[in-house]
Protein backbone atom coordinates (compact mmCIF):
# COMPACT_ATOMS: atom_id res chain seq x y z
CA UNK A 1 0.00 0.00 0.00
CA UNK A 2 1.36 3.62 -0.95
CA UNK A 3 1.50 5.56 1.98
CA UNK A 4 2.67 8.84 1.48
CA UNK A 5 5.72 10.95 4.07
CA UNK A 6 2.95 12.91 6.06
CA UNK A 7 0.34 9.68 6.83
CA UNK A 8 3.43 7.82 7.96
CA UNK A 9 4.13 10.35 10.75
CA UNK A 10 0.59 10.61 11.41
CA UNK A 11 0.14 6.54 11.37
CA UNK A 12 3.69 6.43 13.55
CA UNK A 13 2.31 8.89 16.24
CA UNK A 14 -0.78 6.97 16.62
CA UNK A 15 0.63 3.83 17.13
CA UNK A 16 2.79 5.17 19.93
CA UNK A 17 -0.52 5.92 21.65
CA UNK A 18 -1.67 9.39 20.52
CA UNK A 19 -5.61 10.29 18.75
CA UNK A 20 -6.68 12.27 16.43
CA UNK A 21 -9.72 14.68 17.63
CA UNK A 22 -12.03 16.44 15.48
CA UNK A 23 -14.51 18.69 15.28
CA UNK A 24 -17.84 18.49 13.36
CA UNK A 25 -19.62 21.48 11.07
CA UNK A 26 -23.13 22.61 11.58
CA UNK A 27 -23.80 20.18 8.50
CA UNK A 28 -22.21 17.13 10.59
CA UNK A 29 -19.42 16.95 8.67
CA UNK A 30 -15.54 17.00 10.34
CA UNK A 31 -14.14 20.64 9.68
CA UNK A 32 -11.01 20.38 11.80
CA UNK A 33 -8.57 17.70 13.20
CA UNK A 34 -5.77 17.81 15.90
CA UNK A 35 -3.57 14.97 15.78
CA UNK A 36 -1.87 14.50 19.49
CA UNK A 37 1.01 12.20 20.68
CA UNK A 38 1.06 10.29 23.46
CA UNK A 39 2.93 13.19 25.19
CA UNK A 40 -0.05 15.61 24.40
CA UNK A 41 2.14 17.71 21.88
CA UNK A 42 0.07 18.46 18.39
CA UNK A 43 1.10 17.05 15.17
CA UNK A 44 1.21 19.65 12.70
CA UNK A 45 1.44 17.40 9.55
CA UNK A 46 -2.19 16.29 10.23
CA UNK A 47 -4.64 18.53 7.81
CA UNK A 48 -8.09 17.15 6.80
CA UNK A 49 -6.20 16.09 3.43
CA UNK A 50 -4.32 13.41 5.68
CA UNK A 51 -7.19 12.83 7.80
CA UNK A 52 -9.57 12.38 5.11
CA UNK A 53 -6.92 9.42 2.88
CA UNK A 54 -6.40 7.70 6.23
CA UNK A 55 -9.52 7.11 7.00
CA UNK A 56 -10.51 6.04 3.36
CA UNK A 57 -7.93 3.52 3.45
CA UNK A 58 -9.01 2.31 6.63
CA UNK A 59 -5.95 2.72 8.88
CA UNK A 60 -7.63 5.06 11.49
CA UNK A 61 -11.27 4.32 13.04
CA UNK A 62 -13.45 5.88 15.81
CA UNK A 63 -15.26 4.28 18.29
CA UNK A 64 -18.57 5.21 19.94
CA UNK A 65 -17.77 9.09 18.59
CA UNK A 66 -14.33 9.02 20.59
CA UNK A 67 -10.92 10.30 19.31
CA UNK A 68 -9.75 8.68 16.14
CA UNK A 69 -6.77 5.83 17.40
CA UNK A 70 -5.13 3.39 14.59
CA UNK A 71 -6.51 0.41 13.39
CA UNK A 72 -5.03 -3.03 12.81
CA UNK A 73 -4.74 -2.40 9.35
CA UNK A 74 -3.14 1.25 10.04
CA UNK A 75 -1.02 -1.28 12.70
CA UNK A 76 0.28 -3.34 9.62
CA UNK A 77 0.42 -0.44 7.29
CA UNK A 78 2.82 1.64 9.19
CA UNK A 79 7.24 1.37 8.59
CA UNK A 80 8.71 0.61 11.68
CA UNK A 81 11.20 3.65 12.91
CA UNK A 82 13.95 3.40 16.26
CA UNK A 83 11.63 5.33 18.57
CA UNK A 84 9.15 2.71 18.79
CA UNK A 85 8.06 1.25 21.94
Amino acid sequence: MNISRDEQRVLHALAQGGCIAYERGANGRVVRVDCFNRDGFRLADCTLEVFAKLRSKRLIESRSSRPYRISDKGRRAVRPQLDNR
